[in-house]
């Protein structure tokens, strides 16, 4: 007899959590405490509008083993790649737009507009027979040990809070894909002795769409992600399918509150983003949309162990809620799918122990996500205008195309464009940073010398490849053997 799984939640992830699910022919309910997501009236209870995604290597890979052939080449198809950041500068009076790609070998990142990527699943969801909605349904309890749970299901879609009718539920197994406020992780927790850690970082968003032009074209290049870096603030735009944009205001909740009691974000916008009014949005729809769309926190949750027995399980944001500034929320929480169900395949007959495997697995790699995320913020929004990090970039690309075999890459290739697990990869990063700790503490005089040479003889593009290849000569020695021999 099939299993019964019941997922909680019905955002993407719990959308492909339930797919994988029904594809290896399982029982499975989907409840869900909003109203039917497709339904264009249907917002997110904490907020407003959701940040783009950034669908990249980790995401596209738990689409593309859901089972279904044709799944991901519809999702893809609904996305628009960006080949690297815009970096917005301003520079004696003049509005420079610097590109920077994301990787030497011409990888891109997907845009993805959230509420098509959920439609999509939803719908295939919809076409199984052996899937159930149950939408507008409040989880109240679960008993992991009896394995049943406790809904409220509501009177009025629109007053949720309100209490309508109890309804108990058994089952085989139940996964929680319920966000950052898992009702799900709450009711774990009194079941195992979970560490839990959660902090709202001195960071609010808000965000703003950018229309099309007059001809209905696009304002900015479109295959790029957009920043505008100011040091304690950020403005960022993704591009979509209609040719608007997606944009964001990063600003810290003592500069929310000035703009907030000022009413001054023209000018704001003005001194530090001047290339935004109105050449992308006008004054009048800035202040409109400032005023109208919310003003939100970002949180950053960590937890561990995310399972009891052999019962239950949280997934995606209820187990690892993180800062947007790597772009791996989303793509952490599909690829937590794709690792749930591969050691469920792999410990056919024994639910429990993959579930033990999967929380030793994603904790550490989770942890490491959510760490490097909180980092990136300074990535994006100062060291894109530092020389020294132009430098290292280029450097370290250099590597990875022309001496592959020293297994060089930037962290930020191997986090987006690989699946490396995020421990292993930051790991690596830390090796590498101790190579170039030890070239610039042993190999200066060497690089100098090198680069000195290099310049008399050929100028300045000859004085990068002595330094280049003065890097290959240290980092050779530093590391013993080529990685690849290891």
């Amino acid at each position: 007899m099939p299993e019964k799984v019941v997922v909680v939640g019905a955002g993407p992830v719990g959308a492909l959590a339930a797919l994988y699910a029904a594809v290896r022919g399982h029982q499975v309910e989907i409840y869900e405490l909003r109203p039917d997501l497709r339904d264009p009236t249907t917002t997110p209870l904490n907020f407003t509008k959701s940040i783009n995604l950034a669908l990249s290597e980790r995401g596209i890979n738990a689409l593309h083993h859901t089972g279904l052939p044709h799944l991901a080449d519809s999702i893809l198809g609904d996305t628009f790649p960006m080949h690297g950041r815009m970096i917005h500068l301003e520079k004696k009076n003049e509005h420079l737009q610097l590109p920077q790609l994301y990787d030497p070998r011409g990888k891109n990142l997907l845009s993805l507009d959230r509420a098509r990527l959920n439609k999509t699943l939803l719908d295939h969801l919809e076409s199984m027979p052996n899937v159930k909605f149950f939408f507008n349904h409040k989880l109240l309890s679960v008993d992991f040990r009896r394995r049943l749970a406790w809904f409220d299901r509501h009177k009025s879609s629109e007053a949720p809070e309100e209490r309508g009718t109890e309804i108990e539920i058994d089952f085989d197994f139940m996964i929680g894909a319920d966000g950052a406020h898992s009702a799900v992780r709450y009711h774990l927790m009194k079941f195992v002795p979970m560490f839990y850690q959660q902090e709202y970082i001195d960071k609010l968003w808000c965000q703003f769409d950018i229309p099309p032009t007059a001809d209905g074209d696009f304002r900015l290049p479109p295959n790029y992600l957009h920043i505008w870096p100011q040091d304690e603030a950020m403005f960022i735009a993704l591009p979509n399918l209609d040719k608007t944009f997606t944009a964001t205001l990063f600003h810290t909740r003592d500069g929310f509150e000035e703009l907030d009691a000022s009413d001054n974000v023209v000018d704001y916008f003005n001194t530090k983003f001047p290339s935004v009014v109105p050449d992308l949005i006008t004054a009048e729809e800035l202040r409109k949309q400032y005023r109208e769309n919310a003003h939100l926190p970002l949180i950053s949750i960590k937890c561990t162990p995310y399972h009891y027995g052999s019962t239950g399980v949280v997934i995606g944001d209820a187990a690892h809620a993180m800062v947007p500034f790597y772009g791996q929320g989303m793509n952490t929480g599909l690829e937590d799918v794709f690792t749930l169900f591969q050691l469920l395949d792999q410990h056919s007959t024994d639910r429990a122990a993959a579930l033990e495997q999967y929380t030793a697995m994603r904790t550490r790699d989770a942890h490491t996500i959510n760490d490097l995320a909180f980092g990136n913020y300074r990535e994006m929004a100062t060291d894109v205008k530092s020389r020294v990090y132009l430098l290292r970039k280029w450097v370290e690309e250099k590597l990875d195309l022309w001496v592959p075999s020293l297994g060089w890459a930037t962290q930020y290739s191997r986090v987006t464009f690989s699946n490396m697990r995020y421990s292993e990869v930051q790991a690596r990063a830390h090796s590498q940073a101790r190579i170039f700790n030890g070239i610039l503490t042993f190999g200066l005089t060497a690089v100098l010398t090198g680069t000195l040479w290099w310049s008399r003889t050929g100028g300045i593009q000859r004085a990068k490849m002595g330094f280049l290849r003065s890097i290959c000569w240290v980092a050779q020695r530093m590391a013993g053997t080529p990685p690849a021999a290891r």
